[in-house]
């Protein structure tokens, strides 16, 4: 069923940069040869000022400093960004605004979080969203089977080497942004960096991941706008309660 869709992203598991082939040793004592994520450190400046650095696979690094950016309430959704320079030799991405900046302060309050490859947060995230109000939408559960089914059905990275995860956009069935990294966090920061530079709109728009719905994962897509995530399976009870949240 997937091939009746066309995302206007999706996984690139021939890309030679994103995977390698190493020997080992199966559980049996043989020998075996397989693919394995190449993952990477890189950079992220805000202007002048460094921010943190990431671990990625570093597929789209601009979309994934814009979005981490974005989802650590650095960069504005009014910031008018003047440039995102990427040196893939010196793994250094830095987004330039036109509004000046100095996180000094709020740099220095770092949660780290549960999510694999411990991603970073800084300042009071949870204070922020306070304030934030869902509009109201409409959700069908056959939407959540057909996408389910697409997103299993489409080659990617987990397909071909596993041990990474993915987060999809979708407009009702239609799955639109499938971004994979090590860490889901990175992953949904990406799409966070797609939906600014690419001024998509957010209130019909529905968010899946592979693994758990972590409290971070959700306090990101609420940040985002998106009134709608899900996955598969159950999410941690910190998650549920901020999904659970009346808007």
């Amino acid at each position: 069923m997937s091939d009746e869709f066309d995302y206007i992203i999706k996984p690139d598991p021939a890309d030679p940069r994103l995977t390698e082939r190493v020997t080992g040793i199966d559980q049996t004592g043989a020998p075996i040869e397989t693919s394995v994520t190449v993952e990477r450190a890189l950079t992220i400046f805000l202007n002048s000022q460094e921010i943190v650095t990431a671990m990625t696979i570093s597929d789209y690094p601009e979309y994934l400093a814009i979005g981490y950016l974005l989802n650590q309430n650095m960069l504005l959704p009014d910031d008018e960004v003047t440039g995102v320079d990427y040196d893939e030799e010196l793994s250094v991405v830095a987004v330039r605004t036109k509004r000046k900046t100095n996180y000094e302060k709020k740099l220095k309050k770092k949660v780290q979080t549960s999510g694999c490859a411990q991603g970073t947060v800084f300042g009071d995230l949870m204070e922020a969203l306070e304030t934030v109000s869902m509009p109201d939408a409409e959700l069908r559960t056959s939407w959540l089977y057909r996408l389910t089914h697409a997103i299993n059905t489409t080659p990617s990275l987990y397909l071909e080497a596993g041990a990474i995860h993915g987060c999809v956009l979708a407009r009702e069935d239609r799955p639109l942004v499938y971004m994979e990294d090590v860490g889901r966090h990175n992953a949904v920061d990406k799409i966070a960096g797609w939906m600014f530079k690419e001024k998509v709109p957010a209130a019909d728009k529905i968010f899946y991941t592979t693994g758990r719905l972590t409290s971070e994962m959700v306090i990101k897509t609420v940040r985002m706008g998106i009134r709608f995530s899900f996955r598969a399976r159950a999410s941690p009870p910190g998650a549920s309660s901020l999904r659970a949240r009346p808007t």
